[in-house]
Protein backbone atom coordinates (compact mmCIF):
# COMPACT_ATOMS: atom_id res chain seq x y z
CA UNK A 1 0.00 0.00 0.00
CA UNK A 2 1.44 3.31 -1.00
CA UNK A 3 2.30 5.37 1.98
CA UNK A 4 0.02 8.98 2.27
CA UNK A 5 1.77 12.09 1.24
CA UNK A 6 -0.30 15.55 1.92
CA UNK A 7 0.71 18.34 -0.15
CA UNK A 8 -0.40 20.93 2.23
CA UNK A 9 1.69 19.16 5.22
CA UNK A 10 4.15 22.00 5.55
CA UNK A 11 1.47 24.68 5.41
CA UNK A 12 -0.70 22.74 8.71
CA UNK A 13 2.65 22.70 10.52
CA UNK A 14 3.76 26.53 10.05
CA UNK A 15 0.04 26.81 11.18
CA UNK A 16 0.77 24.60 14.13
CA UNK A 17 3.98 26.41 15.17
CA UNK A 18 2.17 30.07 14.85
CA UNK A 19 -1.12 28.65 16.87
CA UNK A 20 2.30 27.80 19.52
CA UNK A 21 3.70 31.22 19.35
CA UNK A 22 0.55 33.46 19.48
CA UNK A 23 -0.43 31.21 22.80
CA UNK A 24 2.91 32.04 24.26
CA UNK A 25 2.79 35.54 23.70
CA UNK A 26 -1.46 35.89 24.98
CA UNK A 27 0.02 34.25 27.62
CA UNK A 28 2.98 36.68 28.25
CA UNK A 29 0.24 40.04 28.04
CA UNK A 30 -1.94 37.68 30.58
CA UNK A 31 0.94 37.71 32.96
CA UNK A 32 2.13 41.21 32.52
CA UNK A 33 -1.34 42.14 32.83
CA UNK A 34 -2.07 40.32 36.27
CA UNK A 35 0.93 41.75 37.86
CA UNK A 36 -0.17 45.18 36.98
CA UNK A 37 -3.57 44.79 38.38
CA UNK A 38 -1.95 43.19 41.13
CA UNK A 39 0.23 46.11 41.34
CA UNK A 40 -2.57 48.52 41.37
CA UNK A 41 -4.37 46.88 44.01
CA UNK A 42 -1.72 46.81 46.27
CA UNK A 43 -1.63 50.62 46.25
CA UNK A 44 -4.99 51.22 46.32
CA UNK A 45 -4.96 49.07 49.55
CA UNK A 46 -2.38 51.15 51.01
CA UNK A 47 -4.24 54.26 50.06
CA UNK A 48 -7.56 52.90 52.16
CA UNK A 49 -4.96 51.78 54.66
CA UNK A 50 -3.69 55.14 55.24
CA UNK A 51 -6.65 57.31 54.76
CA UNK A 52 -8.02 55.08 57.57
CA UNK A 53 -5.51 55.43 59.79
CA UNK A 54 -5.30 59.21 59.41
CA UNK A 55 -9.26 59.41 59.90
CA UNK A 56 -8.47 57.66 63.51
CA UNK A 57 -6.14 59.90 64.86
CA UNK A 58 -7.31 62.89 67.10
CA UNK A 59 -7.97 66.05 65.32
CA UNK A 60 -4.39 67.93 66.36
CA UNK A 61 -2.55 65.08 64.75
CA UNK A 62 -4.72 64.57 61.67
CA UNK A 63 -4.63 68.29 60.36
CA UNK A 64 -0.51 67.47 59.84
CA UNK A 65 -0.65 64.11 58.58
CA UNK A 66 -3.79 64.95 56.48
CA UNK A 67 -1.12 67.94 54.71
CA UNK A 68 1.42 65.65 54.46
CA UNK A 69 -0.91 62.95 52.64
CA UNK A 70 -2.19 65.48 49.94
CA UNK A 71 0.66 66.88 49.25
CA UNK A 72 2.03 63.68 47.83
CA UNK A 73 -1.34 62.36 47.23
CA UNK A 74 -0.76 63.88 43.63
CA UNK A 75 2.08 61.88 42.84
CA UNK A 76 0.23 58.75 44.11
CA UNK A 77 -2.93 59.28 42.11
CA UNK A 78 -0.64 59.95 38.90
CA UNK A 79 0.93 56.15 39.46
CA UNK A 80 -2.74 54.83 39.71
CA UNK A 81 -3.62 56.74 36.28
CA UNK A 82 -0.54 55.55 34.76
CA UNK A 83 -1.11 51.58 36.03
CA UNK A 84 -4.52 52.17 34.93
CA UNK A 85 -3.68 53.41 31.64
CA UNK A 86 -1.13 50.19 31.48
CA UNK A 87 -4.13 48.11 32.39
CA UNK A 88 -6.40 49.26 29.66
CA UNK A 89 -3.54 48.84 26.90
CA UNK A 90 -2.58 45.41 27.98
CA UNK A 91 -6.15 44.36 27.54
CA UNK A 92 -6.54 45.74 24.28
CA UNK A 93 -3.36 43.77 23.64
CA UNK A 94 -4.98 40.73 24.87
CA UNK A 95 -8.14 40.89 23.00
CA UNK A 96 -6.06 41.56 19.91
CA UNK A 97 -3.86 38.52 20.33
CA UNK A 98 -6.93 36.26 21.59
CA UNK A 99 -8.59 37.24 18.34
CA UNK A 100 -5.16 36.56 15.96
CA UNK A 101 -5.06 33.11 18.21
CA UNK A 102 -8.48 32.54 17.24
CA UNK A 103 -8.14 32.81 13.58
CA UNK A 104 -4.91 31.17 13.47
CA UNK A 105 -6.51 28.17 15.43
CA UNK A 106 -9.51 28.05 13.10
CA UNK A 107 -7.47 27.64 10.16
CA UNK A 108 -5.15 25.28 11.61
CA UNK A 109 -8.52 23.11 12.20
CA UNK A 110 -9.76 23.80 9.20
CA UNK A 111 -6.57 22.31 7.32
CA UNK A 112 -6.94 19.41 9.80
CA UNK A 113 -10.01 18.32 8.62
CA UNK A 114 -8.99 18.57 5.25
CA UNK A 115 -6.19 16.21 5.63
CA UNK A 116 -8.71 14.09 7.56
CA UNK A 117 -11.09 14.02 4.37
CA UNK A 118 -8.30 13.45 2.08
CA UNK A 119 -6.59 10.86 4.34
CA UNK A 120 -9.75 9.05 4.00
CA UNK A 121 -10.60 9.18 0.38
CA UNK A 122 -6.86 8.02 -0.27
CA UNK A 123 -7.33 4.98 2.35
CA UNK A 124 -10.47 4.54 0.28
CA UNK A 125 -9.35 4.84 -2.71
CA UNK A 126 -6.42 2.22 -1.84
CA UNK A 127 -8.72 -0.33 -0.14
CA UNK A 128 -10.08 -0.14 -4.00
CA UNK A 129 -7.04 -0.95 -5.75
CA UNK A 130 -6.73 -3.24 -3.98
CA UNK A 131 -9.70 -4.70 -3.87
CA UNK A 132 -9.27 -4.42 -7.79
CA UNK A 133 -5.84 -6.18 -7.81
CA UNK A 134 -7.43 -9.13 -5.12
CA UNK A 135 -9.91 -9.59 -7.71
CA UNK A 136 -8.14 -10.18 -10.60
CA UNK A 137 -5.69 -12.73 -9.18
CA UNK A 138 -9.13 -14.36 -8.21
CA UNK A 139 -10.09 -14.60 -11.76
CA UNK A 140 -6.80 -15.31 -13.42
CA UNK A 141 -6.52 -18.43 -10.89
CA UNK A 142 -10.35 -19.41 -11.50
CA UNK A 143 -9.75 -19.03 -15.47
CA UNK A 144 -6.47 -20.98 -14.88
CA UNK A 145 -8.30 -23.96 -12.94
CA UNK A 146 -11.09 -23.91 -15.30
CA UNK A 147 -8.52 -24.43 -18.44
CA UNK A 148 -6.73 -26.77 -16.50
CA UNK A 149 -10.17 -28.92 -15.78
CA UNK A 150 -11.09 -28.95 -19.68
CA UNK A 151 -7.72 -30.58 -20.58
Amino acid sequence: MKRFVWRLQRVLDVKAKQEQIKRAELFKITEKLAETRRTLLRRQRILRRIIAEIAENQPQQRLGQQEFFLKYSTATDEQIRRLKDSISELECRQKKKMTELINVRRFKESLEKLRAEVKRRFIKEQEKLEQKVLDEGATVSFVRKAEQARR
